[in-house]
C-alpha cells in the first residue's frame, strides 16, 4: 500500500508544480529608426534700464528635431529652431535682427528660424566623435556654453570628442569653425567696425577638456581654450585652467582658478580669474557662499554669462569681450523647497571692481521653479540691480552699470 502511495505521488509531481509553468517574456519592441524631439518653451518677459525704454517681450521657441537609431556605432541628428514675438515691443539685440530698437531694453529674443543642430555620430572604443553643427557645454559653462536662458541657443560647427578609456578620466576635444549666436537668422548686418555680422562669426579655435573622479570624494578638472576669431580679433584669447571640488566635514567646496593671455579688448593684457563656493545643506535647503572674480580685461566670448553675476544681466557684454575695468563678485544664495513641489531661490550679490566691494552695485534675484512631470518645468524670475554709479566699462566714456530690473515667467516642454 506505501509502495503504491509513493509511486501515485511521484507520478502527481509534475501536476503539483504546474502551477508556476515558467514564463519566458516577450521580446522588447524594437528602438524605432527615427525619433521625433521636440522642446517648446513659451516666455513673457520684461525688461526696464535706467536710460531706456522699458521693454516687454511675448515670445515662443520651438526645436523639432528627428534623431536616428545607432547603426554599427554611427547615428545622426537634426534639429530646427524657431522663434515668434506674440508682443514685440522689446530691443532684440542686434542690427538686423526683428525686433531691433536700442531706444529699448535689451531682451534677446529675436524671431528666427534656422538650423539648430545637424550631428553625424560615432560612438565606441569609449569615445563619442561628433561631427555638424553642435551644443557644445564644459563644466559650468563660464567659458564654453550654449547660452540655454535665451530662446536662440548658441551652437557651434564643430568637430568634438569626449573618451572615456581611463576609468574616472574623461577627456574632451572640440575644434570650433563658426559660433552660432543669440541673435537670429535676420540678423546679418555688422554690429561694430570689424564684424561681419552678428548671426555667426568664422572661428579657429582649440578647446581642451578633462575631468577626473578617481579619488574618493574629489573631482579635478584643466582646461586650455585656445581661440581666434575670424575678423574679430578683439575676442581671441588663449585661457588656462584648473578646478577643484569635493567635501570638507559636511560642507561641499569648489574652486577654480585660470590665466588668460591676449586679455583685455585691445588682446596685449594677461589676466587672472577666481571662483570658490561653499555649500552647506540643511535637510532639503541649502546656503552658498560664493566669491568669483575677473581681473580687469578677462573675456569670456563664448560663456553663459547669464549664470554670472545676477540674472538682471547688466555685466553680460563687458564680460563676453574683456572691456571692464574688473569685477568681483561675492554672493550669498539660499535654495528651498515651499510647497507644491516649488524650489525657491534667492541670491544676493554685490558687485565690485578688482576689490571686494560694492561699487558697481547690489542685485537681489529670486526664482521659483515647478517641475510638473518629465515633461512640463515652469519658471519665474525677479531680478533688481541697485547702481553705486562707479565706472564699469574700460572705454573713453567710462559707463557705469545701470540700474536694472527684469521678470520672466516661462513653461517648458520637452519630449
Amino acid at each position: 500500500m506505501k509502495k503504491n502511495a509513493a509511486i501515485l505521488l511521484l507520478a502527481s509531481s509534475p501536476v503539483l508544480c504546474a502551477g508556476t509553468p515558467e514564463v519566458t517574456p516577450p521580446p522588447a519592441p524594437a528602438a524605432q529608426w527615427i525619433t521625433p524631439t521636440i522642446d517648446i518653451r513659451a516666455r513673457y518677459e520684461f525688461g526696464d534700464t535706467d536710460g531706456l525704454d522699458q521693454s516687454n517681450a511675448f515670445t515662443f521657441r520651438e526645436r523639432l528635431g528627428l534623431k536616428t537609431k545607432a547603426w554599427n556605432g554611427f547615428s545622426a541628428f537634426v534639429e530646427g529652431e524657431f522663434s515668434q514675438a506674440a508682443v514685440d515691443d522689446y530691443n532684440g539685440g542686434a542690427p538686423g535682427a526683428d525686433p531691433f530698437d536700442p531706444a529699448k531694453t535689451l531682451i534677446a529674443d529675436p524671431q528666427t528660424n534656422e538650423l539648430n543642430q545637424a550631428i553625424l555620430q560615432y560612438e565606441g572604443f569609449d569615445t563619442v566623435a561628433k561631427v555638424g553643427r553642435q551644443r557644445i557645454i564644459y563644466d559650468n559653462a563660464a567659458f564654453i556654453g550654449n547660452v540655454g536662458w535665451r530662446q536662440n541657443e548658441q551652437t557651434y560647427d564643430a568637430v568634438s570628442f569626449s573618451n572615456k578609456s581611463i576609468d574616472g578620466l574623461i577627456l574632451n576635444y572640440a575644434y570650433l569653425n563658426q559660433v552660432n549666436r543669440i541673435f537670429g537668422s535676420e540678423a546679418d548686418a555688422p554690429l561694430a567696425p570689424g564684424f561681419t555680422n552678428v548671426e555667426d562669426i568664422g572661428t579657429s579655435s582649440h578647446l581642451f577638456n578633462a575631468s577626473y573622479t578617481g579619488i574618493e570624494g574629489i573631482t579635478l578638472g584643466a582646461y586650455s581654450y585656445m581661440m581666434n576669431f575670424e575678423d574679430v580679433g578683439a575676442l581671441d584669447n588663449n585661457t588656462f585652467g584648473i578646478s577643484a571640488k569635493g567635501k570638507l566635514s559636511d560642507i561641499a567646496l569648489y574652486g577654480e582658478l585660470a590665466w588668460q593671455d591676449k586679455a583685455a579688448v585691445s588682446g596685449e593684457d594677461d589676466a587672472l580669474y577666481a571662483h570658490a563656493t561653499a555649500t552647506k545643506a540643511f535637510g532639503p535647503q541649502a546656503l552658498t557662499l560664493g566669491l568669483e572674480h575677473l581681473d580687469a580685461g578677462f573675456k569670456t566670448p563664448l560663456a553663459t554669462v547669464h549664470a554670472f553675476n545676477g540674472f538682471a544681466d547688466v555685466t553680460d557684454a563687458a564680460r563676453i569681450s574683456g572691456a571692464h575695468n574688473g569685477l568681483t563678485n561675492l554672493y550669498l544664495s539660499h535654495t528651498m523647497p515651499i510647497f507644491c513641489g516649488i524650489k525657491w531661490l534667492n541670491v544676493l550679490h554685490a558687485l565690485g571692481d578688482n576689490e571686494i566691494s560694492a561699487c558697481y552695485g547690489w542685485e537681489y534675484d529670486s526664482v521659483l521653479t515647478k517641475k510638473f512631470d518629465d515633461n512640463f518645468t515652469a519658471i519665474a524670475k525677479v531680478a533688481f540691480f541697485e547702481s553705486e554709479g562707479d565706472d564699469y566699462t574700460a572705454n573713453a566714456r567710462n559707463d557705469s552699470l545701470p540700474t536694472t530690473a527684469r521678470f520672466s515667467v516661462e513653461l517648458n516642454y520637452t519630449f
